[in-house]
């Protein structure tokens, strides 16, 4: 009896002794959310109508000919971009500016300032704005440009606070189907209906805020919560067939109406790459894997597997996006890329025949001013001359 009275009075000493402890810190990987002023001038905003159910089933599936793809038949109609700004840069340095400010993607301007290049082989589209129409038609061009002037590497380089979900559906399967990389950089984010955009990308680079919240029907006709929750059912049904095909969790979709949409959660490092929003694309990886193991064989597939294992440990703390490729680069030479016999196939080939970043001592031109989004925005650069078609247009469109 002693014994047990002796242990039951330890007991509560220690649980005394307890109460006077500062309570845990909260983890690191917390939840973090900020509010959103005005969710319309961006977010994730379906306008879509709703098709109203067939009476009766059809007598036949419709054929899969019948369906038109993405972009199939090209439109060159005149394009303004009223939704947000564009540059074109043949340099994958950002830290000197992002190129020349491109306001007319008519089809002989997009040529004239992608034909420098054909020398580098790469292109770099920055983009700042809201996804619209107008940004999807953007991306179809300048891609279609780049096929026919043989340039085989494209980045995206995007700061969007979201916009229109079918647009950022419709790019993103475009991009998906056109081999882009897409970088969010330290001074941009990607929140919103941006998301979808980003889970197109062959491989992602991601430095700034990506964030997510509730889809908007802009333009339900509910007269109820339960006629508009069918409604969303229906948008977020479409949305998680196109995150599954692009190699995203359609989790995601699930998660995004759990965060009201004037409230903006902001995601993780480990919730990026849960989703499938980080690094190299799933559903690519599956489909080059087949292909490459034939055409550059089993060793250019084990260095290349290794290379992206390595890069996951060593390279994912870096804060800026230009850090991501400096250690890729580094990395890539210790497994021996590009690879001599599949060069294209390499990692960050991107990068393959552009310098690999600027000498010790060359100049980084300072970023000035600030964009609406608090992006700080680079220094401008004067634009060559362009075509006779786009110099009748106005310069500085944009959001």
């Amino acid at each position: 009896m002693p014994l047990l009275r002796y242990c039951l009075l330890f007991a509560c000493a220690g649980l005394l002794a307890g109460c006077g402890r500062e309570p845990p810190p909260a983890p690191t990987d917390a939840v973090k959310t900020q509010t959103v002023a005005s969710p319309e001038e961006g977010g994730a905003v379906s306008r879509a109508p709703m098709a109203a159910p067939p009476a009766q089933p059809p007598a036949a599936p419709v054929p899969a000919a019948a369906v038109t793809p993405v972009g199939k038949a090209p439109d060159w109609s005149p394009l303004e971009l009223s939704s947000g700004q564009a540059w074109i840069d043949c340099g994958l340095d950002y830290r000197h500016g992002d190129g020349e400010t491109l306001t007319v993607p008519s089809r002989a301007n997009l040529r004239h300032l992608l034909e420098p290049c054909l020398a580098g082989d790469a292109l770099r589209l920055r983009y700042r704005g809201k996804i619209a129409s107008d940004f999807t038609a953007l991306v179809e061009r300048v891609t279609r440009v780049a096929d026919g002037l043989g340039i085989g590497s494209r980045v995206l380089d995007l700061d969007s606070t979201g916009g229109q979900v079918e647009d950022a559906i419709r790019v993103g399967d475009w991009i998906g189907a056109n081999r882009w990389t897409i970088w969010i950089r330290e001074d941009s984010v990607c929140h919103s209906a941006c998301v979808f955009v980003l889970a197109g990308g062959d491989s992602r680079r991601l430095a700034g805020q990506v964030g997510i919240h509730r889809i908007i029907r802009l333009s339900s006709t509910a007269t109820s919560r339960t006629e508009l929750n069918t409604e969303l059912q229906a948008v977020y049904a479409t949305v998680r067939e196109y995150l599954e095909r692009n190699g995203a969790s359609p989790l995601l979709a699930d998660v995004m109406k759990t965060v009201p949409n004037r409230s903006l959660r902001l995601l993780t490092g480990d919730e990026l790459r849960l989703y499938g929003l980080d690094g190299n694309n799933a559903a690519q990886d599956d489909l080059d894997r087949v292909r490459l193991l034939d055409k550059c064989g089993d060793d250019f597939m084990r260095r290349r597997d290794a290379w992206v294992r390595a890069f996951d440990e060593q390279c994912r703390e870096r804060v800026q996006v230009h850090a991501l490729n400096t250690c890729g680069l580094q990395l890539r030479r210790d497994f021996g890329f590009p690879d001599d016999d599949c060069p294209a196939e390499s990692p960050l080939a991107e990068f393959n025949e552009l310098p690999e970043g600027p000498p010790a001592d060359a100049p980084v031109a300072a970023p000035v001013g600030v964009s609406a989004t608090g992006a700080v925005e680079a220094p401008a650069v004067a634009a060559e001359p362009v075509p006779s078609d786009a110099a009748r247009m106005d310069e500085g469109q944009g959001g």
